[in-house]
């Protein structure tokens, strides 16, 4: 038996008010339907979907499902009775047994799958058991384990998960966003599926990376997981591999270019505007060079847009620079800067590293790039290969002479600071680090490519070649390393200690531009985090334990700096902001049913 609901309630809940409590609208205004927020959590929930959701149908509804946690009044007033056993559990022992079930697989994308189905299957354990054990479990639903995932997606595909927006719906991309149930979204992570992480082409199955990145928006940021819409826009695949496959779910066809392809994102970006207003992000997520800095640079002074790969990526690494200034010494000018890589990672960083410089010395940013080299697939990028250079490689092309490989490089510029933004493994040689080693008493090494077999050294290497010397990080984990007696904990440059604060800070204050004060609010935040326990272990980076209210901090300073600018539309502005955005962060305990 469901009862259904009044057509008056019916017409409330699609109008946007909230069925809970009226007043009830953090997180940037929007109502509170599901009782997802931490200022709701002691407040009773009606399990609406279309009707009071019951029985069977309740134990079907990720949003609301709880499995053997349902209270005995709970399991009469729903109509649970024999369709559970008997016993009764709490949220804690079902974290307890899901966590004693995936630690025992041996394969880490059997542990993703096993994630990805109790996401399906109850939304609020998925989240709990992510944000208690963030640190184990980040690895299996994120780099380097949704890189596999994607690469067999075919293969693992049980459920749609998202959006897919393909050329054949080009003339009516508002109607197949109408087909998603939700209607308050408030974060979209978008991708075509041309660059996914270091592993290219994988057409319509990058759609692993959009569902990953919101799990951890949500996880690590505290958006509603209702606020959050995975899209994959698929144009085709370029990889013969994928074309051939039988199992391939995506469209079969070389990737549409040019007017074609412009068109459609045109169309895209028009329609989520229309349908979900102008405070709604969309986040560019592994989209290849040539586009991904078109797309940003065309929608950046008119849509809410951020794309991780080039600011999300910049905003992360200048925290750990910042930071590491501890252990360094002096300020971001008085360093040199190489860069291994320079696409859209590299060129990102380097521009958000001048921006820093010249924002704390009041010099002109030309004049601080002057501080930064790149070095990319043919050689030292230098003025006299400009006429020859993509136009986003320009700026850093300054005065030297050719220079054909990195170890050169290393030593005529004699940098104190190595990124690797290459996109391919062990091309930090012996000979380079201890190039490194021997210019300076401190080296700092970025071993930035993902996944784990794309870094350009491993953090032993690194430790091993510099005599334990070397200040180092990479983009995918590593584990704690040994030199001499002395315990090593590698830091992590992840993106997700960035992108989800940064994401719900603009949410929470209603934001309508990306500014890159913002960003540069959100590296200050973090580097505020690294304590002095932390430069002891030789880290650059907060442990990813304390990542909720690392994600507050970073938030709030985001937030602030949209008020200051004039970009914030949540007024007033709440005193405090960091109090704020606990409050309105998602909290996935289990809410108690009328």
């Amino acid at each position: 038996m469901q009862q259904k609901m009044d057509s008056s309630s019916l017409k409330r809940m699609k109008d946007g008010e909230s069925i809970i409590d009226p007043k009830s609208t953090v997180g940037g205004g929007v109502a509170d339907v599901y009782g997802e927020d931490r200022a709701t959590e002691d407040q009773l929930v009606t399990p609406w979907t279309v009707s009071v959701a019951s029985g069977y149908t309740l134990l079907r509804d990720p949003h609301h499902n709880k499995g053997l946690a349902f209270t005995e009044r709970e399991r009469d007033s729903h109509y649970l009775r024999g369709l559970l056993p008997t016993a009764v559990s709490t949220q804690e022992l079902q974290v307890k047994k899901l966590m004693q079930s995936i630690r025992s697989y041996d394969i880490p994308l059997q542990k993703y799958v096993a994630m990805m189905d109790l996401q399906e299957r109850n939304e609020r354990l998925f989240y709990k058991l992510l944000i208690d054990n963030v640190e184990e479990l980040l690895p299996i639903v994120y780099t380097p384990t949704v890189g596999e995932a994607c690469q067999k997606y075919g293969s693992i595909f049980k459920r749609p998960q998202g959006l897919y927006i393909s050329l054949k719906e080009k003339g009516k991309i508002l109607e197949v966003l109408k087909n998603w149930p939700e209607r308050s979204i408030q974060v979209i992570v978008a991708t075509d599926g041309e660059r996914i992480l270091g592993l290219g082409d994988l057409g319509c199955q990058g759609m692993g990376i959009p569902v990953g990145k919101l799990a951890l928006y949500t996880a690590l940021g505290g958006v509603r997981p209702s606020a959050c819409l995975p899209i994959t826009i698929d144009v085709g695949t370029n990889n013969q591999k994928l074309l051939d496959d039988e199992f391939y779910i995506g469209l079969r066809q070389k990737r549409a270019t040019g007017k074609e392809y412009y068109d459609l994102l045109e169309e895209f970006m028009s329609a989520v505007k229309q349908n979900y207003g102008e405070k709604v992000l969309v986040q560019f997520e592994d989209f290849a060079n040539h586009n991904a800095f078109e797309l940003l640079a065309k929608y950046r002074t008119t849509h809410l847009v951020f794309n991780d790969d080039i600011q999300g990526t910049a905003s992360v690494v200048l925290a750990g620079l910042v930071a590491s200034l501890k252990l360094l010494g002096g300020s971001l000018a008085d360093h040199t800067f190489l860069f291994f890589g320079a696409g859209e990672a590299g060129t990102g960083i380097a521009e958000l590293i001048a921006l820093e410089i010249s924002t704390k010395t009041n010099i002109p940013v030309e004049e601080a790039r002057k501080k930064i080299w790149l070095v990319d697939s043919k050689g030292l990028i230098v003025s006299s290969r400009k006429e020859s250079l993509q136009h986003f490689k320009k700026p850093w092309a300054h005065e030297h002479e050719p220079l054909s490989t990195l170890l050169d490089a290393v030593k005529a510029i004699k940098p104190s600071v190595l990124i690797g933004t290459s996109g391919v493994g062990q091309t930090f040689t012996k000979d380079v680090v201890e190039a490194m080693a021997a210019i300076n008493e401190r080296p700092l090494i970025m071993a930035l490519s993902n996944p784990t077999s794309q870094a350009e050294c491993t953090a032993e290497q690194a430790y091993t070649w510099t005599e334990g010397r070397a200040i180092y990080s990479s983009g995918s984990p590593f584990d704690p390393c040994e030199y001499n007696g002395k315990s090593f904990i590698p830091g992590q440059a992840n993106n997700a200690y960035i992108f989800p604060g940064l994401g719900f800070g603009l949410v929470i204050s209603g934001a309508i531009r990306v500014h890159d004060e913002m960003l540069l609010a959100a590296s200050e935040a973090l580097a505020s985090q690294v304590m002095q326990e932390h430069y002891d272990k030789g880290m650059i980076y907060p442990p990813l334990a304390n990542i909720r209210k690392i994600s507050a901090h970073i938030a709030a300073n985001v937030a602030a700096k949209a008020y200051e600018l004039g970009l914030a539309t949540r007024l007033p502005r709440p005193t405090d902001l960091v109090k704020y955005a606990e409050s309105c962060m998602y909290t996935p305990n289990y809410r108690s049913y009328r």
